[in-house]
């Protein structure tokens, strides 16, 4: 008998950050692919392994913005990276269709690997991309299954995926799962998940819906034809095990590397009799080297982007920074305020609504640059006006209120909020109408005053209201936005508005007029 052992390697939602930097003031972070490829080419010779990337890979970073902006017609820096570390395959993320389906195609015929993609059709019902890839190694057949969250479709724009269906994830996984199995004489199958879980993986507690967003605990616990799940989107760092599969989630922007070592005991007719794999998480710190080649790769585009970045653009006269996420939240801050009169600049709206989308420091310093733009609004977000009434915006109000708890008389931010994955994104702030959030009242009934011009709105009374395109489609839990009237879009992404704004206004003064507050 012979023991063999091959490395599953993985990386998920690196969203565009290849340097050691979060592009703020520092240059050696702890993260980033570069950091990451130096671990793996260690990896790569203890024996034989395989490299996969499970989605959201071409987005969200200022140096993806850059490219998608200024050099779209060249080489996708990211994808160059990507060929040079030899990738054997990749999962497409929901954030993979920001930028359209033709800058899309032309990542895809960059890869010099496959695009996985079990439940992604087109109109004609073929695969968009391949399902599953067979990967033979060391005399093993691993089957490599890939799916991505059904729920793109709520959040991206409809001519971003114009032409594609999104199958159900959960079942789209149990079929193809069963029909490799069944087909493909495989020792080993590998589920590729860009997505999560709807349970709590310490109490098995339901904590989303189980044919939502993530489904990962259920493909888990239901999917017998599946030995390892590699799963992402929620930007945890899981590596356990349930019901005998090998789980890992690698965090997200390149702070660490899954990894699962298979075992193989075969005997001298090339039989297997038995398989182990046990999962873990290998961090990237500050002493880890950037690998040489991959610096030198992304240089070009990484300089132009740093450049680009510090060029001011307009000056603020008052205070607009934000030392405490947590108090922006809870009193009007003027970066808020401001965001939300841009958008309503922007729109022709009387009526805006606005996140702050991180819990870092942020805001804008005196000397605005587009590092301070880029690096504070994350997201690719156009903008819709949608017709609302006055019931719409309480219901909104009151979805924003849950954000909120109070624990030994205190406001806390709502464990919902926080576990599985934060989601600051999910709070907004509104600008054109007054009101207040008391956490101190149930659930439903916290809006305790709601006024346009100090008049109490009516329920029934319609307005005109700009918010993201991603809050648009109802995302994070304002399913009652979905279908309402969309009076206008603005098909301009939103840190290209907030420059455009400043360039047209260069000296601005920080206001605030407290138009709401949240109370216990």
């Amino acid at each position: 008998m012979t023991e063999k052992t091959i490395q599953i390697l993985a990386t998920s939602d690196l969203h565009g950050y290849i340097m050691p930097t979060a592009f703020h003031n520092d240059h050696n972070a702890a993260l980033g692919l570069a950091k990451l490829a130096t671990i793996i080419q260690e990896k790569r010779l203890e024996g034989p392994t395989i490299l996969i990337d499970n989605g959201d890979f071409i987005q969200g970073s200022p140096l993806t913005y850059y490219h998608q902006k200024f050099q779209v017609q060249e080489p996708n820096p990211l994808i160059q990276v990507a060929n040079d570390l030899q990738y054997d395959a990749m999962v497409f993320g929901n954030h993979e269709f920001n930028y359209g389906l033709p800058a899309l195609q032309s990542v895809i015929s960059q890869s010099q690997f496959p695009w996985l993609g079990a439940n992604i059709l087109t109109n004609d019902g073929k695969h968009f991309t391949k399902p599953y890839i067979i990967k033979e190694i060391e005399d093993v057949r691993i089957g490599i299954l890939g799916v991505t969250t059904h729920f793109v479709t709520k959040w991206e724009e409809p001519q971003h995926i114009q032409g594609l269906r999104f199958g159900d994830a959960f079942s789209s996984a149990k079929y193809w799962a069963q029909w490799i199995r069944a087909n493909e004489q495989i020792d080993v199958l590998i589920l590729c998940y860009h997505g999560g879980f709807e349970r709590s993986l310490e109490t098995k507690e339901l904590l989303e819906t189980e044919n939502g967003e993530n489904q990962g605990y259920r493909m888990c616990t239901e999917i017998d034809e599946v030995d390892i799940v590699i799963s992402g989107h929620q930007h945890r760092e899981i590596s356990t095990t349930i019901m005998g599969k090998s789980v890992v989630q690698p965090g997200t922007k390149g702070t660490c590397l899954a990894s699962i070592e298979l075992k193989m005991m075969m005997d001298s007719q090339k039989k297997i009799h038995s398989i182990t794999h046990t999962p873990s998480l290998i961090y990237v710190t500050a002493d880890t080297k950037p690998k040489t080649s991959v610096c030198n790769m992304i240089s070009p585009t990484f300089e132009k982007t740093e450049t680009w970045l510090d060029k001011t653009i307009g000056i603020i006269h008052g205070n607009m920074q934000i030392e405490d996420s947590f108090l922006a939240r809870i009193q009007e801050h003027p970066y808020i305020e401001f965001i939300n009169r841009i958008q309503m600049e922007a729109s022709g709206a009387a009526i805006s609504c606005t996140a702050l989308f991180h819990n870092e420091r942020g805001g804008l310093k005196q000397k605005v640059t587009m590092r301070d733009i880029v690096t504070n609004y994350i997201y690719a977000n156009t903008l819709k006006v949608l017709r609302l009434s006055g019931h719409d915006i309480l219901l909104a109000l009151e979805q924003s209120a849950t954000y909120f708890t109070v624990e030994a008389g205190k406001l806390k931010v709502a464990e919902s909020f926080l576990y599985p994955k934060a989601q600051p994104y999910n709070y907004d702030m509104w600008e054109g109408i007054e009101y207040i959030l008391d956490i101190s009242k149930p659930i439903g009934e916290r809006v305790t005053k709601l006024t346009i011009n100090d008049v109490p709105i009516k329920m029934n009374e319609e307005f005109e209201v700009v918010m993201s395109s991603y809050r648009a489609t109802g995302a994070g839990n304002f399913d009652f936005l979905r279908n309402r009237p969309v009076v206008k879009e603005i098909q301009f992404d939103m840190t290209e508005l907030i420059a455009n704004y400043i360039l047209k206004h260069p000296s601005i003064h920080a206001t605030c007029n407290d138009n709401w507050q949240v109370t216990l």
